[in-house]
């Protein structure tokens, strides 16, 4: 069993080095971390230092960067090339295992191994103290799945009580070594000052959702009546849902406050 884990863990982490696409050009790494609003008054946290050409450029904007690597021929490469930064430190291991800031403000920019992509948004949105700001370049198709087009998702949803997310910048497949078999993106997830449901609500939000999914919004197992849906939605000035399912983030946020609503009315 001991030896078994031991190879699973070998393999993984050879996945994580065989998964990774690195970008080396100064001129697009400069324009890319150019457009983050990091700056010398910034906490970075970088997931896999790679090569080192971003950190590089991070460390040049950032006041200071710590950088997480798994594999160790990389981590001691990169530890020889990018010595002369002060205000780097960096760290050999596994990011989904590392400890990220609780105290101070910080923010993360990084080109992320894909497979491992829901694995390292769960992280960072989750946690007990999450980044201001998060810059990810990730496969296209998870971008859009994550920021719910063309259709929201449980997790797009959720996601978008506490975040706001827009893709800033779309990759050639030829701006990687090795060229990924996908098309890229860089997507900023800036977190909301002030989210849009309490932790309560959020909850309550997400078992509203999880049953909605399953059974539909109204109808036999529905929270919610057809003539409900439809009044609460007119009432809020929203478009009137769709035949095949709920595709605005707002729709779904006025019905959960309509549902609640009838429950305190109801004493449900």
């Amino acid at each position: 069993m001991q030896r078994e884990r031991r190879q699973a863990k070998a393999d993984y982490r050879k996945h994580l080095s065989d998964s990774q696409n690195f970008i080396t050009s100064k001129k697009l790494l400069s324009r890319i971390v150019g457009l983050s609003n990091i700056d010398k008054n910034d906490t970075v946290v970088e997931i896999g230092t790679g090569k080192g050409h971003l950190t590089e450029t991070l460390c040049k904007k950032a006041g200071s960067v710590y950088s997480v690597e798994i594999d160790r021929r990389m981590y001691e490469n990169a530890k020889t090339r990018l010595a002369k930064y002060s205000n780097l430190k960096l760290i050999c291991g596994d990011f989904l295992n590392y400890r990220l800031p609780v105290k101070d403000d910080y923010k993360v920019f990084a080109n992320i191994p894909y497979f491992i992509t829901t694995q390292i948004i769960d992280k960072l949105t989750n946690g007990t103290k999450a980044p201001t700001d998060i810059w990810l370049i990730m496969e296209k198709g998870a971008a859009k799945r994550f920021m719910g087009s063309p259709k929201e998702t449980e997790k797009s949803l959720l996601l978008k009580v506490n975040w706001e997310m827009k893709i800033r910048y779309h990759f050639r497949r030829e701006d990687f070594h090795p060229a990924p078999s996908v098309d890229s993106v860089l997507v900023h997830f800036r977190k909301k000052e002030t989210p849009d449901l309490s932790r309560n609500e959020y909850d309550a939000f997400r078992k509203f959702i999880d049953h909605a999914m399953k059974y539909a919004i109204c109808g036999k197992r529905g929270l919610l009546t057809k003539r409900q849906v439809a009044v609460a939605l007119k009432q809020a000035g929203l478009p009137h849902a769709h035949e095949d399912g709920l595709t605005l983030y707002v729709q779904w946020l006025c019905l959960f406050r309509c549902y609640q609503k009838l429950q305190r009315v109801s004493g449900g």
